[in-house]
């Protein structure tokens, strides 16, 4: 039996008919077609689906539908504004912290929630951030060096 759930998501209110066993993942992507989120384990040990709930980053691939409702919601496609990427997806592109690209959006997310809570974290906060988040393609040193230059302005 499906039920209405209201939340705002990426900065504009959605109401939408959902199935209650259904992730948030399977919303954003099958449903509302928002595939910058990405599934990978499943299980919630990967971090490809992390998304900010709340301030929060959370993996929705394991966060039940039905806990969205009243939520703020922010998934990697409501990070640009006005066309222009924002500064963490910048520093990604420009350290080169980006190789095949599916952990990205993932990291990118961790990495905002962080910033958003604190602007000027220790190498050790950052690392602890996106603990969470696997990446297959690099040694994360260009990760962690995208996110601390935005994290000190540079």
């Amino acid at each position: 039996m499906r039920r209405e759930i209201t939340f705002t998501l990426n900065n504009e209110e959605v109401t939408v008919e959902v199935e209650p066993k259904w992730t948030l993942l399977y919303l954003l992507r099958e449903v509302l077609g928002l595939t910058g989120t990405k599934e990978g384990c499943g299980y919630g040990e990967c971090g490809a689906c992390t998304v900010i709930i709340d301030g929060k980053a959370v993996n929705s691939c394991i966060y039940p539908v039905l806990e969205a409702e009243g939520k703020n919601i922010i998934t990697i496609e409501g990070l640009a504004k006005d066309g222009e990427l924002d500064p963490l997806q910048k520093a990604f592109i420009e350290k080169g912290a980006v190789q095949c690209g599916f952990c990205t959006p993932g990291m990118i997310m961790s990495a905002k929630a962080l910033l958003d809570e604190n602007p000027n974290p220790s190498e050790d906060d950052i690392k602890e951030a996106i603990e969470g988040n696997l990446c297959r393609c690099t040694g994360y040193v260009m990760i962690i060096d995208a996110i601390k230059s935005v994290a000190s302005g540079r």
